[in-house]
């Protein structure tokens, strides 16, 4: 079987969403032809095997790509997201990236998909339909795949499971077709806050739910990062932070301030992920009493499972439902630009899309590698409680470092992805030394001298 040959200016490997939102911005900014390669039959990335009851946990108007809103900005009026800004399901994120590759990339002309395709590297991918290998000369290789995006369904257990034990991903309680005795959700994530609540909205009696929760997360009220209350929120956080004596005080006030909340209120979370909830959520997430905090799971038989610390009993007739899959690593950073090589990765902490459609930005702007590898400072994804800390800072300091680029940041306070960007913000960050933002700016070097002063006293892992 013979080789074709084709030629783009960027080449973009995964058509999930940080790929398109890249894509989306190199085609609205440049006259660049695009070929893009996935392993998938639609775009859509990971949300291809998302369990079909999730939804964004952010406003969708902070989602999709810069030139395509997702959403018609309404606000929901029952449920536990009511008075709050929709939430869109997979099907919709879905629809939208279809439509978006349909309506708006393939008639540019500029584009060309590649769907159900394996890239080998050095430019060449293998078509898993006809086996006919392509071979793309192109200017630089974007590389979207690198956060490595899982989910349950095609991430097996990480722990032992004999035959004989019926444990499942989240998505096959959208085809039930026994009744169990009791259903055991697996893990602390925001999958496993969603498998919950959608087990309470079955009609599922909270007595029968048990949870696996390896560690307690802090998390983002959903209410404090609408559009509207935003900026208020962040301001809040980073008062709380500057006036703290400790670490504890730290999180006390900016709990205090509603900055974060926590499900079970006796106890001290030591994992934060960027998941949002709502008010209405937490109240019923509390429901559930048999919350088993043993550390994580290490096998399962039948009527038993063990864990870190011990080991529980479970009537036969149980349904797991495995929620461990680590849907954004903490992955090492690499740089953005190299060469011909870009990897896109979270420059804002936990707003890949932004940040994919922010290095397009850059890439499309400015012209050495130095330069744009300055404005775009990796972020990993985080994991523990130290993680917010560091979240604040990398926010702050690349908040700073961009607003002293008037082009940047005009662009900033017009991108539809950037939710923190505000007319409000860039005025502030433009007034940077002058009396009016004094006390401001004050503020934010006090919150970040105390960031730096927690972080330095972090336990170091393996030591």
């Amino acid at each position: 079987m013979g080789v074709t040959k084709i030629d783009a200016e960027y080449l973009i490997v995964g058509a999930g969403a940080m790929g398109l939102a890249f894509a989306d911005v190199i085609l609205n900014r440049t006259s660049a032809s695009l070929a893009i390669v996935d392993r998938l039959d639609r775009p859509g990335g990971h949300w291809n095997h998302a369990y079909p009851f999730v939804r964004l946990h952010q406003p969708s108007a902070y989602y999709g790509v810069n030139s395509r809103k997702l959403g018609s900005n309404r606000i929901d009026e029952v449920g536990r997201n009511r008075g709050m800004l929709e939430l869109a399901s997979a099907q919709e994120v879905l629809a939208y990236f279809d439509q978006l590759m349909r309506q708006d990339f393939l008639p540019s002309g500029r584009v060309r998909y590649f769907p159900q395709s394996e890239y080998l590297g050095d430019g060449r991918f293998r078509s898993l339909a006809s086996g006919g290998t392509v071979e793309v000369t192109a200017g630089k290789h974007v590389d979207s795949t690198y956060m490595n995006v899982k989910v349950p369904q095609i991430d097996p257990p990480k722990f032992h499971l004999p035959t004989g034990v019926e444990c499942v991903p989240p998505n096959a309680l959208a085809r039930l077709a026994n009744v169990y005795d009791k259903f055991v959700v697996i893990g602390g994530g925001k999958t496993a806050i969603d498998t919950c609540l959608y087990l309470l909205d079955l009609g599922i009696d909270p007595d029968l739910i048990s949870w696996i929760v390896p560690r307690d997360s802090w998390l983002l009220d959903r209410a404090k990062v609408q559009p509207d209350s935003l900026m208020e929120n962040i301001l809040k956080q980073i008062g709380a932070i500057a006036q703290s004596t400790s670490l504890a005080d730290m999180f006390a006030r900016v709990e205090e301030s509603g900055g974060l909340i926590r499900i079970d209120p006796s106890v001290e979370p030591t994992m934060y992920r960027c998941a949002t909830v709502s008010q209405a959520e937490v109240e019923d997430l509390r429901k559930i009493r048999d919350v088993v905090r043993m550390g994580r799971v290490k096998a399962i038989e039948p009527g038993r499972m063990t864990l870190d610390e011990g080991s529980r009993s479970y009537p036969t007739n149980s349904l797991f439902i495995n929620c461990t899959a680590d849907g954004l690593e903490k992955r090492p950073t690499r740089p953005v630009f190299d060469g011909r090589n870009v990897t896109l990765q979270a420059v804002r902490p936990c707003q890949q899309l932004f940040a994919a459609a922010f290095i397009a930005y850059v890439e499309s702007a400015y012209s050495d590698d130095a330069t744009k590898n300055g404005l775009c400072e990796p972020t990993p994804h985080p994991d523990s409680q130290y993680d917010y800390l560091r979240m604040i800072r990398d926010t702050l300091v690349g908040q700073m470092k961009w607003a002293s680029e008037p082009q940047l940041l005009t662009w900033l306070t017009e991108a539809r992805l950037d939710g923190f960007t505000t007319p409000e913000v860039a005025q502030l960050l433009a007034s940077a030394g002058q009396p009016s933002s004094a006390s401001t700016f004050e503020m934010l070097q006090t919150a970040l001298g105390k960031i730096g002063e927690y972080l330095r006293d972090e336990p170091q892992t393996g030591a």
